[in-house]
């Protein structure tokens, strides 16, 4: 019996390894053969793919900004490939892929399940920007994906938004998973064991969405009433207009206010290292990446009560969600646990039986395969 054949589409070569490298390898071991269409695949890219046997193919994709010439060509061009390739199946995700792979496929009459892994900047409605953008995106959507098998969400907020938005019916086929999941023999289990020398991490992108500027403020406040607690920052610089400057990054490092480590590869260590994790975003996630790496490795989580983050925090009990936007609540949560290091251990096992419940990255895979053996049926 011929194997289908499944077409997994990104803006992003790189994170077809970091957030779906277990799923394509997940596919390849139930039988299908997977390609990738991804823009400018590093020479690392393609060896990391095909070692998990899939095909990497490169498409040309314009990541942000709108040019409808070459979205168009972008569109015709994953149109070509799916049809080259005999796909069976699409397997879209993040805004762009969403939308032009899914017309691409609709005009070759190739069945999508498409993923919804959060609505980012656009939909925050902060700015006039954000909101002239989330009127065009929801236009976008809804010329593209109404006809897709299956719409994915990592969050009920974001569904709903798109059901009082009108961008597709009650009655669409959807389907929920937790994230992108997070293997849980690469993010193992570390238990804390805290000092009064309480350390906090934040691993994000350098941007103002993600509250780094309000866990430097909050930084600012608790080093000098507290010497020993230690701040720590994970992150690329960004060159977006809401990108935290490097000078001000070096400059609080310099002066010991916070410990800015810059881009790293190997954050399960840092995660072990640290005692909490610290999200205060305001960003529309999906649901973070980075706070299932740490429930996984035992931190407990501070993070805020907005869409998507959310989700990896049991109030109280591996954690504490705080207002957007609001300092003296993140200043609170902090000094909680430099007050109470004690609770860091109890809540860092929470963390971990949440993870093993929930965000293992084998019940996110075999969910997303049940509904492609559905589709495909």
């Amino acid at each position: 019996m011929e194997k289908k054949r499944i077409l997994i589409i990104a803006s992003f070569a790189g994170s077809l390894i970091r957030f779906r490298g277990d799923y394509i390898s997940s596919l390849v071991e139930s039988g299908f053969e997977v390609f990738t269409a991804a823009p400018s695949y590093t020479d690392n890219d393609i060896q990391e793919l095909k070692k998990r046997g899939a095909t990497p193919i490169e498409f040309k994709l314009q990541r942000t900004g709108l040019n409808p010439f070459k979205d168009f060509k972008s569109i015709l061009e994953l149109k070509s490939i799916m049809k080259d390739n005999n796909i069976d199946l699409v397997f879209p995700y993040t805004v762009k892929p969403v939308i032009y792979g899914s017309i691409a496929a609709n005009l070759n009459k190739t069945p999508v399940i498409s993923l919804i892994t959060g609505l980012g900047f656009a939909f925050t409605g902060l700015t006039r920007k954000a909101r002239i953008l989330q009127r065009l995106n929801e236009t976008l959507y809804k010329l593209s994906i109404r006809k897709n098998k299956f719409i994915v969400f990592q969050n009920t907020d974001d569904h709903q938004l798109f059901v009082d938005r009108k961008v597709i019916s009650k009655k669409q086929p959807v389907a929920f998973v937790s994230g992108s999941g997070v293997n849980l023999s690469e993010y193992s289990f570390k238990e804390k064991n805290p000092t009064d020398k309480v350390s906090f991490l934040l691993v994000a992108r350098l941007i103002k969405e993600k509250g780094i500027d309000l866990y430097m403020e909050a930084a600012k406040i608790l080093k000098p009433k507290y010497p020993k607690a230690e701040f720590h920052v994970i992150g690329a610089l960004e060159t977006s207009p809401s990108a935290i400057s490097e000078d001000e990054l070096h400059k609080l490092h310099e002066a010991g206010t916070i410990v800015f480590h810059g881009k790293q590869m190997n954050v399960n260590e840092h995660l072990h290292k640290r005692d909490i994790f610290v999200l205060p975003s305001y960003y529309r996630e999906g649901i973070p990446r980075t706070t299932l790496e740490a429930c996984a490795c035992g931190n407990p989580i501070i993070t805020t009560d907005s869409v998507g983050c959310r989700e990896s925090v049991k109030e109280g009990v591996n954690g504490f969600l705080i207002e957007p936007k609001n300092l003296d609540a993140l200043v609170n949560a902090l000094e909680f646990f430099i007050k109470n290091p004690e609770k860091i251990k109890e809540m860092g096992i929470n963390s971990r039986k949440y993870a093993e419940k929930r965000f293992d990255v084998k019940i996110i895979n075999n969910d997303l395969i049940r509904l492609i053996d559905k589709t495909l049926a």
